[in-house]
């Protein structure tokens, strides 16, 4: 009897071993970050791109699903381009709008997002400000199309490139519904190489790579949690896990740059969020207190320390960045007052947030836009680094009234 009841509760017991294993797999599977993008770099030639392009989503797609199998969700695919002044001369505007529609449609039928790179990002002297009136125009007729303005860069300020941004933003405050066309527009300083994030991202040199862009600001908010304001101790633990994420990625990476022939060029492994996935909570966790106060600019140094200690392949920005719409603690700070344009700077010292999808009045002057955008480059080139400014101000929207953004990726708040 005893040998039969043993043989019972051991079979019992092998049955719920081999149920909680199963029961365990999806849990650490779902603790594992989304994939924000994979994004492929392409020196886009106006005659063959549409082959150009079929290439790309070819690579893109294996690489989903190569992810995909390893229990990564991906949310977007994506394909820079060179700057798009390259590849349009010898077009009037009207035809260069022509073709960018063109490109644009191909995007939503393929479903990749493109982004066709700077406007002006050379000097002060060859710079023209003419195209960058016609990317105003191109993001405000199109649905998913990214560009930006480099403002800055071993050459110093571009002042003619701050005061085209500035129009820019008006132009597309003015002519996109609730102003959310500069959601895919930036001023950027010192634009990194390689960089999956939108909408600072250009292709350099030949082109025909990828990289990756992790959705990780849950993996830093449960790494982070408990540390006691343990700072080391916190960056540590934040390296270690978000690092064996990087790896494991990185893996199917090079297995993918062996199979398909685009090459490798690394992961950006800033903890970007995504509303209720927030590196605002990540931030509070281990600062015990809202942001903005004290020790702020430490914890955001110790994320970024921790991130660029993780010995993979990394480009693009691998930082900290802030982005203030996108986050619904940080949005919720914003609102409130306890961060600010002039915290957000600060902490930029230290990390790699510059004003990045930061709400505005829409009766801001462009001056004023201006002067916030010439504070980010001047930061920028004092410690040469990567900096941003994507500013929203909203049409018809003033101080204390409530934002009606439609993008799954803004959060709505009362603008201060």
């Amino acid at each position: 009897m005893r040998k039969r009841i043993a043989t019972i509760v051991l079979g019992s017991l092998s049955v719920w071993c081999v149920a909680a294993a199963q029961a365990r797999q999806p849990a650490a599977q779902a603790s594992r970050p989304k994939i924000r993008t994979v994004t492929a770099f392409v020196r886009l030639d106006r005659e063959s791109y549409r082959s150009q392009v079929a290439d790309a989503l070819k690579m893109l797609r294996a690489a989903k699903g190569e992810l995909t199998a390893a229990g990564y969700e991906v949310e977007t695919i994506r394909i820079t381009s060179q700057p798009f002044p390259d590849y349009i001369q010898g077009l009037s505007a009207e035809q260069a709008l022509a073709f960018f529609h063109e490109y644009d449609k191909l995007a939503n039928e393929e479903g990749f997002t493109p982004d066709i790179g700077p406007a002006m990002s050379m000097s002060e002297d060859t710079d023209d400000p003419k195209q960058a009136d016609l990317l105003a125009r191109i993001l405000a007729s199109t649905e998913s199309i990214n560009g930006f303005i480099t403002v800055a860069g071993e050459n110093g300020i571009h002042w003619n490139a701050i005061r085209a941004a500035a129009r820019v933003m008006k132009y597309l405050e003015e002519h996109t519904p609730r102003s959310e066309g500069n959601f895919r527009f930036a001023a950027g300083a010192f634009p990194p190489e390689n960089a999956p994030f939108f909408p600072v991202s250009s292709t350099q040199g030949s082109g025909h790579g990828f990289a990756i862009g992790l959705e990780s600001a849950g993996i830093a908010t449960a790494a982070l949690a408990g540390a006691n304001g343990d700072l080391s101790a916190a960056g540590e633990r934040l390296t270690a896990t978000l690092g064996a994420e990087a790896k494991h990625v990185e893996e199917i990476a090079i297995r993918l740059e062996r199979q398909s022939g685009w090459k490798y060029q690394g992961i950006d492994l800033t903890p970007v969020p995504l509303k209720d996935v927030s590196i605002g909570a990540a931030m509070e966790s281990l600062l015990g207190s809202p942001i903005g106060s004290p020790g702020s600019l430490s914890v955001a140094h110790t994320i970024t320390a921790a991130v660029r200690r993780i010995p993979v392949r990394q480009t693009g920005y691998s930082g900290l960045m802030l982005p203030v719409l996108e986050d619904s603690v940080l949005a919720q700070r914003w609102e409130s007052g306890a961060i600010s344009r002039d915290a957000l700077l600060s902490y930029s010292s230290v990390c790699s947030t510059g004003l990045d999808a930061v709400p505005l009045p829409g009766d801001i002057a462009p001056a004023e836009l201006e002067r916030i955008i010439g504070d980010m480059a001047s930061l920028a080139v004092k410690w040469h680094k990567p900096l941003s400014a994507r500013l929203l101000p909203v049409a018809g929207k003033k101080t204390g009234e409530l934002t009606e953004f439609s993008s799954p990726y803004l959060v709505n708040i009362r603008i201060r």
